[in-house]
């Protein structure tokens, strides 16, 4: 039996395995690029983030209908309640699939056939979160925040994501306060290929709750004392950044020392059909390879529920964290 935990940076298009893809594609007569499974499953491997983007954006021209989207969100969570995943919130990214003229309602309707029921069907608990792409426009996130208004009833906050640099937060102060007065909670990529500044920037000018990756933020130590004071968690995912060159090797990876400045980290899977893992691999990695005992661990998956969007259910939120203190590992 896994470690519980909540995963809080996942997006759901990132789930998409070699052999769903090439199922969806002979459902809807896409053709792919790709000889086989096998030939797809080489091309996972990427020199940074942009070369990940590109195939990440061809994929998703397999993903047409509600069902589509459907069988995607249930295969994710079967694989992440195997590994533990008590709680998931998910990332979906609405601006790629308009783009293909698949409107906003096939994708919110067809990731909540799944999600709608997953407590039932899989034992896990789900939160739907929007990200806008920082390398569209401003005015293109606006007009996603629009497309969503009659399914916000589905949607609990919205993120920032896809290539970073170059994109800082600031270019979507706008659409986050729209975000804000529609009672969304907030989140944003920052800290990942971008600099610390952007970090600071996320927090001040959009308002952020929760920082995904973050993980330059040990390049500035005022910045880790002031995430340290606040308590603003990070949503770290280790082996997406070995996977996108972000640290050479597992072994290098910076979290040990962020859990011993005492910030709130939290790991995840972000991509996990691309990045080589779910979120119980994950934890298996970074406790393999630097070394984490039993405790940081527990204290890792404490986290994840801490900083989850769990507020409407406390009484949820505690029964997660007692089966936390509870687990007995192996």
């Amino acid at each position: 039996m896994p470690l519980p935990k909540a995963e809080l940076h996942l997006h759901i298009e990132g789930t998409l395995e070699p052999e769903l893809a090439f199922a969806l594609a002979a459902r809807n007569g896409v053709e792919l690029p790709y000889a086989d499974t096998d030939a797809l499953r080489k091309a996972y491997r990427f020199e940074d983030l942009q070369s990940f983007l590109n195939l990440y954006y061809e994929l998703m021209a397999v993903l047409r209908t509600e069902r589509d989207f459907e069988d995607l969100a249930n295969a994710y969570l079967a694989r992440a309640a195997a590994q533990g995943v008590r709680h998931a919130e998910i990332f979906f990214d609405p601006q790629a699939h308009i783009a293909r003229g698949v409107e906003m309602g096939t994708v919110v309707e067809g990731l909540w056939r799944a999600l709608g029921s997953s407590e039932a069907n899989h034992g896990v608990s789900t939160q739907l979160i929007l990200c806008f792409l920082r390398d569209e426009s401003a005015e293109s996130a606006l007009e996603t925040l629009e497309a969503a208004k009659p399914y916000l009833d589905r949607i609990v906050g919205v993120g920032l994501d896809s290539a970073e640099v170059g994109h800082p937060p600031v270019k979507f102060r706008e659409v986050y306060e729209a975000a804000a007065a529609l009672g969304l909670r907030r989140v944003a990529h920052a800290g990942e290929e971008g600099p610390p500044s952007y970090i600071v920037e996320a927090l001040d000018v959009l308002g952020v709750e929760r920082i995904d990756h973050g993980l330059r933020c040990m390049e500035d130590p005022e910045l880790v004392a002031r995430l340290v004071r606040e308590r603003v968690p990070l949503t770290l995912c280790p082996l997406s950044n070995v996977r996108l060159r972000t640290v050479d090797v597992l072994g290098d990876h910076p979290l040990p020392a962020m859990l011993e400045a005492g910030l709130v980290c939290t790991v995840n899977s972000d991509d996990p059909a691309y990045f080589g893992g779910y979120a119980g691999d994950n934890f298996d990695a970074v406790r393999s390879a630097l070394g984490l005992g039993e405790e940081r661990l527990r204290e890792l998956a404490r986290n994840s529920f801490v900083a989850s969007f769990l507020e409407h259910d406390e009484e949820r939120r505690e029964r997660y964290l007692a089966e936390v203190e509870a687990y007995e590992f192996s």
